[in-house]
């Protein structure tokens, strides 16, 4: 009999969804092993289907997205009861993801901006969604929009991480492998390399041992030499603090890692990681040339806590 596998897309891009599909012919290889019992966005699979199983049927759940709505956390609280193990999968899920940046505003703030504020909005009345209301008689609502953007494992137990946005198909194939030849590392790995992005860069052996910068670039102002470090180029590359298994892909697209994969083993907070290594390669101790360094930073929030707001000590100050 084949084993049960289920995969569910909570708030994210659909970049996720995409990566599984790029998997390509590997795929056929796949459900040649298992039957998909859930994949709403590829097929017409309805909540009921995953209510009829038994507890602990579905062999493992790929969850991707980050929980924003009620409905997320209803969904994947059934899920885990439903499958014996769970992956978070993709950089929203691990650590909150894009998504997450939103934990640096309220939840009034943010729903005032996006309907009664936006450039676009026509609302004079200033209406926003609620959870349950009548029309005709008739009961209808929407998802209860939640306080805050939280990772997959703020709510459930997640038993596997695989990163990136999204995670490339060489680590997509490398644990699903895994999870049908039984050979999955211990509980809570991250299913990606050991090591930083830097060490399968083909631009790495360009990488000086110590980086001094006086200046960045944004990747708008200049184009970036193709057989050079970017870091070394004054480009904001974070390959450095960023975990590998992705291949170096941006990099091989001439643009700079942004962290997608997350942390390295033992990194408590990725974002404060990457703002100590950039602080160290800043080659000034003049405070008014560092503050000109640093407008080249004009977001530092958006680019060392892209993916990882949620996750961060930043965001438990406010939880």
């Amino acid at each position: 009999m084949k084993q049960k596998i289920a995969f569910y897309w909570c708030a994210s891009c659909g970049g996720c969804e995409e990566a599984v599909v790029d998997l390509g012919e590997v795929i056929l290889d796949i459900v040649e092993k298992v039957d998909i019992v859930f994949w709403p966005v590829a097929m017409d699979f309805k909540k009921e289907d995953v209510e009829a199983l038994q507890d602990g049927e579905i062999l493992a759940s790929f969850i991707n997205g980050a929980i924003r709505f009620s409905e997320h956390v209803e969904m994947v609280e059934l899920l885990r009861r439903k499958s014996q193990l769970v992956f978070a999968f993709g950089a929203c899920a691990c650590f909150g993801g894009i998504p997450g940046l939103a934990n640096a505003c309220s939840t009034d703030e943010l729903l005032k901006y996006v309907y009664e504020e936006a450039p676009t909005v026509e609302n004079p009345d200033g209406v926003r969604p609620t959870p349950g209301y009548e029309v005709n008689g008739v009961k209808l609502g929407v998802p209860e929009f939640l306080e805050r953007c939280k990772p997959l494992d703020e709510v459930i137990d997640v038993d596997y991480y695989i990163p990136g946005c999204p995670p490339s198909v060489n680590v997509i194939v490398d644990a699903l492998n895994a999870l049908l030849e039984g050979e999955l590392p211990p509980k809570g790995s991250v299913i990606a390399s050991q090591k930083s992005v830097c060490h399968e860069c083909k631009l790495n052996a360009t990488k000086p041992e110590k980086i001094l910068l006086k200046s960045f670039k944004r990747v708008w102002e200049a184009e970036p030499e193709p057989d050079k470090c970017l870091l070394a180029q004054g480009f904001l590359c974070l390959g450095p603090v960023t975990r590998g298994g992705c291949g170096a892909l941006c990099v091989k697209g001439n643009m700079p890692c942004t962290g997608c994969f997350g942390p390295l083993d033992g990194v408590m907070d990725y974002g404060a990681k990457a703002l100590s290594y950039i602080a160290s390669i800043i080659d000034s101790a003049d405070e008014e040339e560092i503050e000109k360094i640093l407008e080249k930073i004009p977001d530092p929030l958006g680019l060392f806590y892209k993916y990882s707001l949620p996750k961060s000590l930043l965001d438990g100050i406010r939880k």
